[in-house]
């Protein structure tokens, strides 16, 4: 069966079509594509953005790693980092449940879905790309932020009106923000980015989770 030429990706997080053509043996650019497109309207390939692909098996045997899905987020878009709500939740930061893999790239604000998940890709400043560590996972190369720029990122692209943050009034509890779970080095580092944004939406912010959560 044609699919035993799949062998040689289900070991590896994904691949083109210029690589399975050349692997397989095929020739014809046109029955490569057929036949991808066939495999993929099956569900044996998953398709991750145009031209890239993933194979069933390795979705399987690897979609539980924790490393799986910013993995992925880093196929898609090269210059990014994950952070925001996935980072916060998996800290137990944030109560609400997230399902989507949310990312900061410097490039346009996109979200890409495909059969693997949800990815969102919000766009910050320049200068406020930072805050993250690399990692590897079978080649892949992908960034995570901090517990600390996750949250300056969040907050920094929602929008909060001056009203909630006033002192009178509990932010992290409004927003369901479990900030008790931060430690001091943590909180110095979200006051680091919060300086270093100059950004008076951020230091009000900042002044209130001192205020009603951190007591500094």
């Amino acid at each position: 069966m044609k699919t035993n030429l799949l062998r040689p990706f289900e070991t590896i997080p994904f691949f083109s079509i210029e690589g399975f053509k050349q692997i397989s043996g095929m020739e014809s650019s046109h029955s490569v594509r057929v036949l991808l497109h066939r495999w993929a309207q099956t569900g044996i390939i998953l398709p991750l953005k145009k031209g890239l692909y993933m194979t069933r098996r390795f979705f399987e045997n690897h979609r539980l790693d924790a490393a799986f899905s910013p993995a992925v987020s880093a196929i898609l878009v090269p210059q990014s980092y994950v952070s925001l709500e996935y980072v916060l939740q998996q800290g137990n930061l944030l109560t609400e449940v997230t399902y989507p893999v949310t990312c900061i790239t410097k490039k346009n604000t996109k979200t890409i879905t495909n059969g693997i998940n949800t990815f969102w890709y919000r766009n910050i400043r320049a200068d406020l790309y930072e805050g993250f560590s690399f990692f590897e996972y079978f080649g892949i190369r992908y960034a995570i932020a901090g517990p600390a720029k996750a949250l300056f990122d969040y907050l920094y692209l929602r929008p909060v009106p001056p009203s909630f943050r006033s002192l009178k009034i509990d932010l992290a509890g409004e927003l369901r923000l479990n900030l008790d779970e931060m430690d001091s080095k943590a909180r110095a580092e979200f006051s680091g980015f919060v300086e270093a944004g100059n950004s008076k939406k951020m230091r009000d912010i900042l002044e209130n989770f001192r205020r009603h959560v951190w007591r500094i």
